[in-house]
């Protein structure tokens, strides 16, 4: 696991002081975030705290409250969504449940506003009007273009992916209990105020989502309001609530979150099983069968145990000594899940070959390298008998869009797979700028050109 995180301060002396930026007139002029890379995106998403600060001293650590006087910025994050849009998009196919939850927290406990099927939007006002219930909306990136620009900067950043939510909650009312999350979480306050309060957390970087009882949470640790153009940020774990306050305006905020089920238990479940397969193709030990009724027996034996650790050194000593891919699992459930690039017309020039069919003599480079992994594990067409490890470049280029982040949808893997025997030549294209075809490291002139064309093929390589 990530190192423990520290309790997020007592708001006052010690805790994590609100940072301020200068106030700054509203102009018509560029977007206030800069797109040109994942990493200028990011920095310019949390100024004016630096990266290097943030990771060092926040991420996964404690809460960073960012309150700025920057009317450029709050027009941009109002536009990113707002409770009008709610009617365009009810027009749409929302259904409750999957797109649509309609809550509200009383005495502590969350209740359920939902209907049955379809929301219309005359139904949805009345709840949020006479009720004082919160819309919230999953996964919005599927509608709005500018969400989708965002959090698809944000995967190519992160290398995990990135959900969204946004809350509307009306004056004088609470949706949610108090609760923490198995997610690192950025707020951006779109419209109107909200009052939030975070407590240490009772499971640091918790591994799960679980709600908290009021009478067990003592002072909060941090209490402030959100203006539109605020961020927020808290490690999984984080105990909070939110409420808007009365007397003024609905408030709206995008909740952004990521890094979920990727620690290092998540990524060590996944590389040990390539490893483990290795040794046990290689080293008849690993073959060897394990002691008769020891499925049967209530408690591990002291030789089981030692044995047990034999073979986890050994993997370590392995480990050690291997410079292939690690993750399998993981890095194809990324490639299938996240969001395709960013585009803004139909998407065809993202899967079109473009450009000069590459040959012997061409000098290529990837295309997209932000949206695609490589790694080695046995070949996913072969029966069980004959698993021989074939090298995977899977790509996000034709994912959907419409199903991102839904969970029960089905996905599907883009990508190509070539003989072990490419994997170095594969590396070299990856870890170049640009190179010629014909200084690949394959045995020969033929093998070369049909591993660039298969990649030129797939839209994920260009001839400079």
């Amino acid at each position: 696991m990530p190192k423990k995180a520290e309790p997020a301060g007592t708001g006052q002396e010690g805790g994590p002081a609100p940072c301020k930026r200068p106030k700054r007139e509203a102009a018509g002029g560029p977007c206030p975030l800069n797109f040109d890379s994942p990493g200028g995106f990011f920095e310019s998403l949390i100024s004016p705290i630096k990266t290097e600060t943030f990771f060092k001293e926040f991420w996964e650590q404690k809460p960073l409250l960012i309150q700025r006087e920057d009317s450029a910025l709050a027009a941009y994050y109002q536009a990113l969504f707002r409770l009008t849009d709610l009617k365009g998009l009810c027009g749409r196919g929302l259904a409750y449940g999957r797109d649509v939850n309609v809550c509200r927290c009383v005495h502590g406990r969350k209740k359920v506003l939902n209907k049955e099927g379809k929301v219309h939007f005359l139904q949805l006002r009345r709840d949020f009007d006479q009720k004082r219930a919160t819309i919230q909306l999953h996964q919005p990136q599927r509608f709005k273009d500018e969400l989708w620009r965002i959090q698809e900067k944000l995967e190519c950043y992160f290398g995990s992916l990135v959900g969204s939510n946004v809350y509307i909650t009306p004056a004088g009312s609470q949706g949610l209990p108090p609760h923490y999350d198995d997610v690192e979480v950025f707020i951006l306050q779109l419209e109107g105020q909200k009052h939030w309060r975070l407590y240490p957390p009772t499971v640091a970087l918790a591994r799960a989502y679980s709600l908290e009882a009021e009478h067990r949470l003592g002072r909060p640790a941090l209490e402030f309001t959100l203006k539109a153009g605020d961020l927020l940020y808290f490690p999984r774990g984080t105990i909070h609530q939110a409420d808007t306050p009365p007397g003024l305006a609905h408030s709206t905020h995008l909740t952004i979150s990521t890094y979920q089920s990727s620690s290092w238990g998540d990524f060590l479940l996944d590389a040990v099983s390539g490893l483990v397969f290795d040794a046990a193709e290689e080293d008849v030990e690993f073959r060897a069968g394990i002691p008769r009724q020891l499925l049967l027996q209530v408690e591990a034996t002291a030789d089981a145990r030692r044995r047990l650790s034999g073979f986890l050194r050994t993997l370590a000593d392995r480990l050690e000594g291997t410079h292939q891919p690690l993750s399998s699992d993981m890095k194809k459930d990324f490639a299938m899940s996240r969001l395709p690039p960013f585009h803004g017309g139909d998407g065809a020039a993202l899967c079109t070959p473009g450009g000069q069919l590459p040959r012997l003599d061409s000098i290529v480079r990837l295309r997209h390298k932000d949206h695609m992994v490589l790694t080695v594990m046995p070949d996913q067409g072969g029966s069980d008998e004959t698993q021989e490890k074939m090298v995977y470049i899977y790509h996000s280029l034709q994912n959907r869009r419409e199903t991102h982040m839904m969970g029960n949808e089905e996905t599907e893997a883009h990508g190509l797979r070539f003989p072990l025997s490419h994997v170095d030549a594969l590396k070299q294209i990856w870890n170049s700028s640009a190179i010629a075809v014909k200084d690949l490291k394959l045995a020969t002139d033929e093998e070369k050109e049909s591993l660039a064309l298969s990649l030129w093929t797939e839209c994920l390589l260009q001839v400079v």
